[in-house]
């Protein structure tokens, strides 16, 4: 018992400081992209996006427990919520736009972590990841260079973005594939990838931060 309790105490500790960490380095980065320009002012924000996916890895490499985990991404979404309000912390919603994505993204992670933990986390974290390193790469490469662009529901959605989706997708469900007994082929993993790319696609409101991780970890959890 005792050694059960110190493994989940590091646990913890190990993703609290990694969190403290992220929005340490998340309030720095907001400074010099403001004075960089308003271009970069969601900068901050994808670098949460994209740092809050390595949560889940820690959460697996500690085996932290389902009665912590799920509690704790639970208050992290209350919170995330709170500051989509209040702006507390604007380092995590400083974006041009009207979105619910930090919720969505949040509450995406507790309903995983109910469906599948601890039995499947590789299906927990594929599809956190391919939200976190998916989703803010093409956030973050996207705009950087001209390329063709359409709209959908109101969203800007750019080639080069799409294709950094579906490229960083695949490399991140291959990375999970790699540390995963009985992972999925990569017929699966191509088509899991072509899917979450589709999904982002509709991100009104930031709907793709629940809809992405969600139906990646299913299609892992069924194919695999």
């Amino acid at each position: 018992m005792v050694a059960w309790w110190t493994q989940q105490a590091i646990g913890v500790g190990s993703v609290a400081l990694w969190l403290a960490l992220l929005a340490t380095a998340a309030l720095q980065l907001r400074r010099f992209s403001a004075a960089a320009g308003p271009g970069q002012r969601e900068w901050s924000r994808k670098l949460v996006h994209i740092g809050t996916g390595a949560v889940v890895p820690l959460a697996w490499l500690f085996t932290i427990d389902r009665w912590i985990a799920i509690p704790a991404a639970a208050t992290i979404t209350v919170l995330a919520a709170i500051n989509h309000r209040q702006r507390l912390l604007p380092a995590i919603e400083d974006v041009g736009r009207h979105s619910y994505g930090t919720i969505a993204y949040g509450a995406a992670i507790t309903l995983l972590l109910l469906t599948f933990w601890p039995q499947q986390r590789d299906a927990v974290c594929a599809g956190v990841l391919v939200m976190a390193l998916g989703d803010g790469l093409a956030g973050l490469v996207g705009p950087l260079w001209p390329s063709p662009s359409w709209q959908v529901w109101g969203q800007r959605k750019s080639l080069l973005g799409t294709t950094t989706m579906a490229a960083a997708s695949l490399a991140a469900l291959a990375l999970v594939a790699a540390a995963a007994p009985n992972a999925p082929g990569i017929s699966t993993l191509l088509l899991i990838a072509l899917v979450a790319t589709a999904l982002e696609q509709v991100a009104w409101l930031g709907l793709d931060n629940l809809t992405v991780p969600i139906v990646s970890a299913w299609l892992w959890s069924c194919w695999r």
